[in-house]
């Protein structure tokens, strides 16, 4: 009973904590804010988390993944047709990037410089994402569906018209017609790809 009471306890004081630093950074939040904000004492922080820096590290490692948005990725690959590959995988891009994973808050710990430690997470991770799109087009060239061409650089094509739609959306809450962006990328990637007949 008493550890599901104390990880009810750290989980209210996280989710408080995560809602402060990602809106006004670490520095700018004191452990008074997260006491007021989780309905806690500073001995309750210091007992979960050692000190303000270690429940920034604990909010970061909770909220700051892609982990599951890979997972999710991973499962679009369609060994007999990477067409197929390149439409899902567009489709779970679009519509299951996690926007929280960019929280600026949860990047900057002491200055308004990106903490290293999170930020080098963040790139392992979307480099796997990069692999992913690698060897979905890498499939396709196998499979004599895909024209000869350089798997990693088409993959960065990929990605990038697709970070734009995203990031347009979570820094600058800018709306557009998800589906139509979804259609016109995965045509014009497609059609850059796709073998001559």
């Amino acid at each position: 009973m008493r550890s599901e009471l104390e990880s009810a306890g750290s989980e209210k004081i996280l989710e408080a904590a995560a809602k402060l630093f990602s809106v006004k950074g670490f520095s700018n939040v004191s452990i008074r804010d997260i006491c007021v904000e989780a309905h806690t004492t500073a001995p309750m922080i210091y007992y979960y988390f050692g000190n303000k820096k270690g429940l920034f590290y604990a909010v970061v490692r909770k909220k700051i993944s892609l982990g599951e948005f890979i997972s999710r990725l991973k499962q679009t690959e369609n060994k007999d047709d990477p067409t197929k590959s390149i439409t899902a995988f567009v489709d779970t891009y679009l519509y299951a990037f996690p926007d929280k994973a960019f929280d600026l808050g949860l990047y900057m710990r002491d200055t308004a410089m990106m903490d290293s430690e999170s930020a080098q997470r963040m790139s392992q991770q979307l480099e796997e994402i990069h692999v992913l799109a690698t060897e979905i087009v890498r499939h396709g060239i196998r499979n004599g569906d895909f024209r000869k061409t350089d798997p990693a650089v088409a993959a960065d094509c990929l990605l990038g018209m697709l970070n734009r739609i995203v990031f347009q959306r979570i820094h600058f809450s800018k709306s557009s017609d998800i589906e139509a962006g979804k259609r016109y990328i995965t045509d014009f990637f497609l059609r850059g790809v796709k073998r001559e007949t």
